[in-house]
């Protein structure tokens, strides 16, 4: 069994920051790429950033400049640190990540963490 567990959501103002961590735990085997996406009332998720094990990202234009993406191997975490916030970055944001689990350790599989609100006011 393997759990995305996400935290730091919340409110804040155009122009702030926000920090989200993500932290990855059970069966490990071993873990790819991790990443965020998002998902706003009435839209599609879409991608936000990734990173891959030897630390190469790939952001969203809309983010770019603005997000950065980051990751732990050790601990199997990876951080979204948020800065001049947006109103149009309000969205359900999802922890994402490529796991290989010890019981099946041939197969990479697809986990999603349960979401994290941010919410950016104007």
């Amino acid at each position: 069994q393997v759990q995305l567990v996400e935290s730091g959501g919340g409110l804040v103002q155009t122009g702030g920051s926000l920090r989200l961590s993500c932290a990855a735990s059970g069966s490990i085997f071993s873990i790819n790429v991790m990443g965020w996406y998002r998902q706003a009332p009435g839209k599609q998720r879409e991608l936000v950033a990734i990173i891959s094990t030897d630390g190469s990202t790939n952001y969203a234009d809309s983010v770019k400049g603005r997000f950065t993406v980051s990751r732990d191997n050790a601990k199997n975490t990876v951080d979204l640190q948020m800065n001049s916030l947006k109103p149009e970055d309000t969205a359900v944001y999802y922890c994402n990540a490529g796991i290989r689990t010890v019981v099946a350790s041939r197969f990479w599989y697809n986990y999603w963490g349960q979401g994290t609100q941010v919410t950016v006011s104007s």
